[in-house]
């Protein structure tokens, strides 16, 4: 093995520290005899330790060692895969050298351990390469990640020639991209010695747009716009604004799951991190995907400062806003920056142009081209909503005394709302579950 993995060009970049390489160390030293058996069983399993719990986090099975190279050739980046994201196959010389690679992982895909195990007095290999999971909840693991690279493995399992897998791979590419923006939806800000990371984030949700009852007015809009940013249209940021409950964040969460697999990604900015807007921006600018920056809740008090760094990233900085990323932000008020009486009467004696200052706090929210408002529902459509909920989730009431404790419970619980609606149901849900049990 250790003679094939040092002859890697194009994924060479793998990195000496992953389980492959580590791997191969082994191989070389036991195909050299001079080892002591102890030692080298402990850094087999270090390995098998190391490869069961990559597996557990994205959900593997069957063939925990196949997997794990289908999940290398997925995720590593370097410019023959990023290249091949946006274009599929390439021309060139690159190719000799992916074909090379190819053929290197396809032995090792066909790699036998049982010398090795026979030797040692091991059976770790046989169990992973014939590996059965146990179910888990998709919460507990990756599953966009576990779907896309054990189908890839297969795929590649069945290749009878390097060509054929050549084929598969770049099929791949083209289809879901490479690296973490290939394999997973969603992403937040992680911020490492002072510089921000792209993270995913592994559990989503499966909300859809008609998960949210009505709103279908504002629903059209918000996915006219993003049809027409996923289609390079010209295309506008949105803000999402009103009373709280009604739908907002549900809305744009529901988009990732309706466009995923036309490459829309998301990321989720915190106000603390807009500092770092332009470095993310220039991260995911040449990628061969269109992401929306979401920033949920937003708002600003009249004394934080972070809206600039906002202001100059949707419109105003030298650069200009590259064409496959859009900015959506909810928030309770139209205006986004707290304005209060007090701040119109009061004078600051160093503020020569008190009417600029206002209007430069108040200009933020005109920079989202549209603007759609999410209004907590009348009566009559807060009974629909109820209605609704109560009938997908099986809640067997008349209808009176449904839509009578309905308005009991908003009463209790801050009015009527669609989230009101969805926690009356779901307790009610919760009840009957536990009766019958």
């Amino acid at each position: 093995m250790y003679k094939l993995v040092s002859k890697l060009v194009i994924y060479r970049n793998i990195g000496k520290d992953s389980i492959l390489f580590r791997m191969a160390d082994i191989c070389r030293d036991f195909d050299s005899g001079n080892y002591e058996p102890a030692h080298l069983t402990d850094r087999i399993l270090d390995e098998i330790h190391d490869l069961m719990d990559v597996s557990t986090a994205y959900g593997f099975d069957r063939n925990l060692w196949q997997n794990y190279l289908a999940y290398l050739i997925a995720m590593t980046e370097n410019p023959f895969t990023l290249v091949s994201e946006k274009n599929g196959s390439v021309e060139g010389t690159v190719n000799d050298f992916a074909m090379n690679d190819f053929a290197i992982f396809k032995q090792l895909f066909d790699y036998d351990f049982t010398e090795m195990e026979q030797a040692l007095g091991l059976n770790c290999f046989r169990l992973i390469t014939n590996y059965r999971s146990v179910p888990k909840k998709e919460q507990f693991f990756n599953r966009n990640v576990s779907v896309r690279v054990c189908r890839l493995s297969e795929d590649i399992d069945r290749a009878e020639t390097v060509e054929e897998m050549y084929d598969i791979v770049m099929e791949f590419y083209r289809h879901y991209g490479v690296g973490k923006f290939g394999m997973n939806r969603a992403f937040r800000i992680a911020v490492q010695d002072g510089r921000p990371e792209i993270v995913p984030i592994t559990a989503t949700g499966g909300v859809v747009l008609g998960d949210l009852v009505g709103y279908e007015r504002q629903k059209k809009q918000l996915t006219d716009n993003t049809e027409a940013f996923l289609s390079e249209q010209p295309a506008n940021n949105v803000l999402l604004y009103g009373d709280a409950g009604t739908g907002k964040s549900t809305s744009i969460k529901a988009l990732l799951n309706h466009y995923y697999d036309r490459g829309l990604r998301m990321i989720e900015v915190y106000k603390h991190d807009f500092k770092y807007l332009p470095e993310i921006i220039s991260i995911i600018k040449s990628r061969n995907y269109r992401f929306i920056i979401y920033m949920d809740d937003l708002s600003f008090e009249s004394a934080e400062t972070e809206y600039k760094y906002l202001k100059a990233v949707i419109e105003g900085d030298l650069e200009v806003r590259p064409d496959n990323v859009l900015i959506y932000a909810t928030s309770n008020r139209r205006h986004l920056i707290r304005e209060s009486f007090a701040d119109r009467q009061e004078t600051d004696a160093n503020d020569v142009h008190k009417n600029d200052t206002m209007a430069e706090k108040l200009s933020l929210s005109a920079r989202f081209g549209v603007s759609i408002a999410y209004y907590k529902p009348a009566h009559q459509e807060y009974h629909d909503i109820v209605r609704t909920l109560a009938e997908r989730q099986g809640v067997n009431l008349p209808e009176e005394e449904l839509l009578l404790e309905a308005d009991r419970w908003a009463t209790r619980h801050g009015g009527e709302s669609g989230r009101v609606a969805q926690q009356f149901v779901d307790m009610l849900a919760g009840k009957n579950n536990s009766e019958r049990a």
